[in-house]
């Protein structure tokens, strides 16, 4: 599990919505609130979000926008063949980084050990309050009529109320 971050993201009535907060720490220190850890790519019809390592992130952020020039924007595609680079590139193994990648039709966690998983109710999280906004907004999604941001600010509100490597300056991009 990776530390100082929540990333969180919510596909849900046809909206897509990655969140992600804004603490960097070092060891038990925060040295940074507003760091932002998600991104769109590909003429903005992409969302990524990282955990992990800042350095190893860029890099794999760097591989997957490579790989969406090279497959014009397939997500699926794309996370699929840098889920391979990352199996089996050796450089690429060490990194120290987990991704979600989305659009408005599918989502991805990619992982270091070249995992590739698709949730099937398109909600997904990493970092270490991960668990707690990932069971948020499951229950969130579940049980109102919340649409897909305002179901990925609170549970992202309560992910920063439980975890001390989450703050509660929360970054959002929408679909």
């Amino acid at each position: 599990m990776f530390h100082s971050t929540t990333i969180l993201g919510v596909r849900h009535r046809g909206r897509a919505v990655l969140a992600g907060d804004g603490q960097v720490t070092l060891g038990q220190t925060v040295v940074k609130q507003r760091a932002r850890k998600i991104r769109r790519l590909y003429n903005d019809r992409i969302l990524a979000g990282f955990a992990g390592s800042a350095a190893d992130s860029f890099a794999l952020f760097s591989r997957f926008e490579q790989k969406l020039e090279q497959y014009r924007g397939n997500l699926e595609r794309s996370a699929v063949e840098l889920a391979k680079d990352w199996r089996a590139d050796r450089m690429l193994r060490r990194l120290e980084a987990m991704l979600i990648v989305l659009d408005a039709s599918s989502t991805f966690l990619l992982s270091g050990n070249g995992d590739l998983i698709e949730p099937d109710d398109g909600i997904v999280a990493i970092g270490s309050g991960g668990p707690y906004a990932l069971a948020a907004a499951k229950a969130l999604a579940g049980s109102t009529e919340l649409d897909a941001r305002a179901i990925a600010e609170r549970a992202m509100a309560i992910a920063s109320e439980i975890c001390i490597y989450t703050n509660a300056t929360i970054a959002i991009e929408e679909l």
